[in-house]
């Protein structure tokens, strides 16, 4: 990768994702997109509708991009509530990222979810590849995401690339509507209150992930010898499967006093419940090596002290 549009960049992972970026392959190597203006100086952006075709192709063309990272999504728990904004957006916001990139000849990430699963799909260590039958539109978008950028570059050659994320852990951009979220705010309300009430309930494991280990997984797959691609899209990755309750244990070995207590949000439990408990990241290890460096421990140290130091406690 030479020079990098990014969609979606002042969400969740792209508002890490392009200091990253700009980190490694320069500050003017990586053109940020989204659609409102940023805070701020966030070096060189774009405002972008996704849904708008034309205007992504104009914008990925006039600042010769080789490569499009499409991160623009809306994620779980806001597709359930809007389903239709959530198919035009991250369906359509998706297609129109794929006609940009084949008409440019551009190589090309976005990433899938655990949310492609469903309740048929097994449970524990969740193959690569496996039965996809799931019951939200989230889970619709994402399966049929994953179709979508496999036919691109089977069709047309478009190097396509994508992992299922877990559920993503960071302290630096608030929670956009996930159903892993409660795993975000547990950290912030721990050092705000001393206390949590999860809208999970006990018991409910999900797959989770610290986001510097996202990140660097994005990297290194785009870095990747494309030969060595058997998957291509949607690969596996994993790092933490953990219950509500583990994260309260692993709080309170810095915080004894810490209290944990539920009020079970129906609507994002029964997401959670469609979803496994883990999943096996073989393929990607296996392909482009893959491995995750924080497990909850480390993870839960360095969210505390980071999260202290953000809102000045």
């Amino acid at each position: 990768m030479k020079k990098i549009l990014v969609t979606g960049a002042l969400g969740q992972i792209g508002s890490e994702l392009t200091g990253m970026l700009r980190r490694i392959y320069g500050e003017d190597k990586v053109i940020a997109t989204d659609l409102r203006e940023p805070e701020g100086d966030f070096g060189p952006f774009e405002v972008v509708d996704v849904t708008n075709g034309e205007q992504l192709y104009d914008v990925a063309k006039k600042h010769k991009v080789d490569s499009v990272m499409h991160l623009a999504a809306l994620l779980s728990a806001k597709a359930e509530a809007f389903p239709k904004m959530a198919w035009d957006i991250n369906m359509g916001g998706l297609l129109n990222a794929l006609e940009t990139a084949k008409e440019l000849d551009l190589k090309f990430f976005t990433p899938s979810s655990i949310g492609a699963f469903g309740p048929s799909t097994p449970r524990d260590q969740t193959p690569q590849d496996t039965l996809q039958r799931p019951t939200t539109m989230y889970g619709v978008n994402k399966v049929s995401g994953e179709l979508l950028c496999d036919y691109y570059h089977s069709r047309f050659g478009v190097d396509t690339r994508g992992v299922r994320f877990p559920g993503l852990i960071s302290y630096v951009a608030p929670p956009g509507g996930g159903t892993t979220d409660y795993a975000v705010e547990i950290y912030y309300e721990a050092i705000r209150k001393g206390a949590y009430e999860s809208y999970i309930s006990k018991g409910t494991y999900m797959d989770m992930m610290y986001m510097p280990d996202a990140l660097n997984a994005i990297v290194k797959l785009m870095e990747a010898n494309p030969n060595k691609l058997v998957h291509r899209n949607a690969f596996n990755i994993a790092a933490i499967s953990a219950a509500p309750e583990d994260f309260a244990k692993a709080i309170k070995k810095h915080m004894p006093d810490f209290k944990m207590s539920y009020s079970v949000d129906p609507i994002r439990q029964s997401i959670a419940d469609s979803w496994p408990n883990s999943i096996s990241a073989d393929a990607a290890a296996a392909e482009w090596g893959f491995e995750a460096k924080y497990d909850i421990d480390r993870m839960t140290t360095d969210m505390l002290s980071k999260v202290r130091k953000k809102i000045n406690v």
